[in-house]
């Protein structure tokens, strides 16, 4: 985890309203931050990066795309979800990729057509709201329905930053087991849809997809939940379709 930017201080209100006060509250309770001064700066940190993020939204809104945050663990399917839209979905969209070194991502959507901007964070555990915003400038958004921001992959340090964007999409793979929506909380209730992936490996692994719809709910009652073949069509289908009922709602 980055050692300087709060990233350890997680929300556990999903009101945005009370995000800040929440945050602040575990700001001060944290017994690793005891140092006054390590405390003024880190918050510093979090309200410019809300500031920031609240100026990505209003940019966003200004062109009319919806930006979505895809948040995940290394490995999950993010990036051959994008892929598989390619040429496959009715609205338009671009990627703005977080990962700490490589353009590899970036690369991969970019032979698909896709405009995609990569974001080498070095030693960060996420993005945050700056690092958005130069993405989104790299971006043609007046050509854009959607821009998805493809956070790092991380359970814990993308939950906590506000980047900018409209929606959260979580995705968890069934190959990471049956603990992960339990004792990754903060993550999933950060969560407007979670994208139960890799659901073809069911047959190899003691996975007990309804447990985990339950407990996802335990921590985020009307969360939508969609399980998903990257192999099946129909499956990303319905996250498509997910995508154009928010669009619509707008």
């Amino acid at each position: 985890m980055c050692q300087d930017c709060g990233c350890s201080l997680t929300p556990h209100e999903e009101n945005h309203h009370h995000h800040e006060d929440e945050r602040l509250h575990n700001l001060h309770a944290n017994p690793q931050l005891n140092d006054k001064k390590t405390l003024n700066v880190i918050e510093k940190i979090l309200k410019q990066n809300d500031h920031e993020a609240g100026h990505n939204r209003a940019h966003f809104d200004k062109h009319g795309v919806l930006a979505i945050n895809l948040m995940s663990s290394p490995g999950s399917g993010k990036t051959a979800l994008l892929e598989k839209f390619a040429n496959k979905v009715s609205f338009r969209f671009g990627v703005i990729e977080g990962d700490l070194e490589t353009s590899r991502d970036a690369d991969r959507l970019k032979a698909h057509g896709i405009p995609a901007y990569q974001i080498q964070t070095g030693s960060a555990c996420h993005l945050d709201a700056f690092m958005v915003h130069k993405g989104l400038h790299a971006m043609p958004l007046e050509q854009l329905d959607v821009c998805f921001v493809e956070n790092v992959g991380n359970l814990v340090c993308p939950a906590s930053y506000d980047v900018g964007t409209h929606l959260n999409i979580v995705l968890v793979s069934v190959p990471e087991g049956n603990d992960k929506i339990a004792k990754y909380p903060v993550m999933f209730r950060q969560a407007d849809l979670i994208l139960i992936t890799k659901t073809d490996l069911l047959p190899y692994f003691d996975y007990d997809m309804e447990t985990q719809k339950k407990e996802a709910r335990k921590l985020k009652p009307n969360v939508d939940i969609l399980e998903l073949n990257i192999h099946d069509e129909a499956t990303i289908a319905k996250v498509a379709q997910w995508i154009e009922f928010k669009r619509a709602m707008r």
